[in-house]
């Protein structure tokens, strides 16, 4: 049997990351569902890579599984580490912030353009558009070249990530952009008014996501009576 809560977990042991988190979700609590943020202590300060990505996926999945009042989970990094493990482990609803972002994005523009941390996060998410079968309404992937925990402060961030967001618009045609890391979630209202573009904040996107199929008893297992 599922419990009642929505658990959203941040795969790194950033507080700081999983404090925005929280912050960005607020306005779904409204819907009454509870939602829980955890932060996987076990997790690199911030995952930037495939390998940081990877390493968190077994201390994730035992965290989900210790979280016994559950009706669903989060992963919250962009990159979706663990997703389709997870989904083997649970029939409960189960929403990567990375792809809830993209199927987001493809409602509210034909193009998207990402923000992305650093170059080397690039590479894997190239990969996961591959697999969803979307590069064709790629615009564009673009590195702010700065570090997760950098992403805290604003006079390092907010102004790069408003010219990388107006470069992704103006040189590579994107008419929406998706937010490429769950550390960003601050700053996209200030992205929407400098841009003019719709903004996809990923945890956002995933969470209402998770609670659509919460409500509505959807399962990638066809039923979530084994959760």
């Amino acid at each position: 049997m599922s419990g009642d809560t929505l658990i959203v977990i941040n795969p790194n042991s950033s507080q700081t990351v999983t404090d925005g988190i929280k912050l960005a979700i607020d306005p779904l609590r409204k819907f009454g569902t509870p939602i829980r943020c955890l932060t996987l202590k076990e997790g690199p300060p911030g995952i930037e890579t495939q390998q940081q990505g990877d390493m968190t996926i077994g201390p994730m999945l035992r965290l989900a599984a210790s979280q016994k009042d559950a009706a669903g989970y989060v992963i919250a990094c962009f990159g979706d580490p663990g997703l389709h493990a997870l989904r083997d482990q649970t029939a409960l609803p189960v929403i990567g912030i990375q792809e809830a972002a993209v199927m987001t994005a493809l409602t509210l523009g034909q193009r998207f353009g990402v923000i992305a941390i650093r170059p080397a996060s690039i590479p894997r998410h190239l990969r996961a558009f591959g697999a969803m079968g979307v590069l064709d309404r790629l615009a564009g992937d673009r590195a702010l070249g700065l570090s997760v925990a950098d992403l805290a402060d604003a006079d390092k961030s907010l102004g790069a990530m408003i010219a990388t967001g107006k470069r992704l618009r103006d040189e590579d045609g994107a008419n929406v952009l998706i937010m490429g890391c769950a550390g960003m979630a601050h700053y996209r209202r200030a992205l929407e008014i400098e841009t003019g573009l719709p903004i996809v904040e990923p945890c956002q996107a995933a969470v209402a996501m998770a609670l659509g199929q919460i409500a509505l008893n959807l399962s990638h297992k066809g039923t979530n009576d084994a959760g």
